[in-house]
């Protein structure tokens, strides 16, 4: 059985009672964008990590990986942390994806009490893997290998994967309060995704790529000019993307709010370079 771990951040460095609370943002902030996107999940949660069990484990992977909170993801084959088990899954695993003649490593972590230390692990299981590909002329290489094996033994499961997939990290959407922002331009949509990912809920005003944003908040609000006067009360601040050579004639006062300028420290390439990136959601 194939589960997807999704790892968090900075929601880790906060104290016990703010970190359940950014936990539950951000459980219910996956659940939305699964169900915008059309994917059916079980989300199950252990300390520090969230399990993610799908029919079609990749669309579940290529939905989750977008939202805000999450630092990474990895696709792995689960099974007991008995000691035995784990070598066999992992030597199951390892068939087909080291390629003929290429070099390997295992990195193996543990989370709880066990009969065997992290290199015991990872010694064991390179054997095991070792000995399944042996045929195909590969090698153990621990300090450049071709291709690395992770397991990681939390409690009473083991999880064994090969790829960490990263998130757009940052905290849950929703943890911050709300901001209005002008998306006109590359500047404006990558100032509104920076605030998004400080756990901002953005509501939008301006012409800009609506369905850019939408990726990461399926909830989007685009306000009018009307709405937006209407809405002060609840809004903590003003996005704006204004370059550092339009701060000049920037108006303030225009909103009576404290404004963000998120990119005004970067050039036109690194915003296109960023924006690309977010489009993407690669990370």
């Amino acid at each position: 059985m194939d589960v997807i771990l999704v790892r968090y951040c900075e929601i880790g460095l906060k104290s016990t009672p703010v970190r359940r609370k950014f936990e539950s943002i951000l459980r219910d902030n996956m659940l939305s964008m699964l169900a915008a996107d059309g994917v059916e999940a079980l989300i199950s949660y252990g300390e520090a990590r969230f399990y993610l069990e799908s029919d079609d484990i990749e669309a579940c992977a290529r939905s989750v990986k977008k939202v805000f909170g999450i630092a990474s993801i990895s696709v792995a084959s689960v099974c007991s942390s008995d000691m035995d088990e784990v070598c066999r899954t992992a030597a199951e695993y390892s068939v087909g994806r080291i390629p003929d003649g290429k070099s390997f490593a295992v990195r193996a972590r543990r989370e709880g009490t066990h009969k065997y230390t992290s290199m015991e692990l990872a010694k064991e299981a390179g054997s095991a893997i070792f000995l399944e590909n042996e045929s195909k002329g590969v090698t153990v290489n621990l300090t450049d290998p071709d291709k690395v094996i992770y397991i990681e033994v939390r409690d009473s499961k083991a999880y064994i994967f090969d790829e960490y997939i990263p998130g757009p990290g940052g905290l849950p959407m929703g943890s911050q309060g709300k901001v209005i922002a002008d998306i006109a331009g590359d500047r404006g949509i990558v100032s509104a995704w920076a605030m998004m990912r400080r756990g901002c809920r953005v509501l939008v005003t301006g012409e800009g790529e609506i369905e850019t944003l939408r990726m990461y908040d399926p909830g989007l609000r685009v306000l009018s000019g009307d709405e937006s006067k209407g809405m002060f009360k609840e809004i903590l601040a003003k996005v704006s993307g204004a370059g550092v050579n339009d701060l000049s004639g920037y108006d303030y006062g225009d909103y009576g709010l404290p404004v963000f300028f998120p990119t005004v420290g970067m050039t036109d390439e690194e915003t296109s370079s960023m924006l690309a990136h977010i489009r993407e959601a690669s990370f």
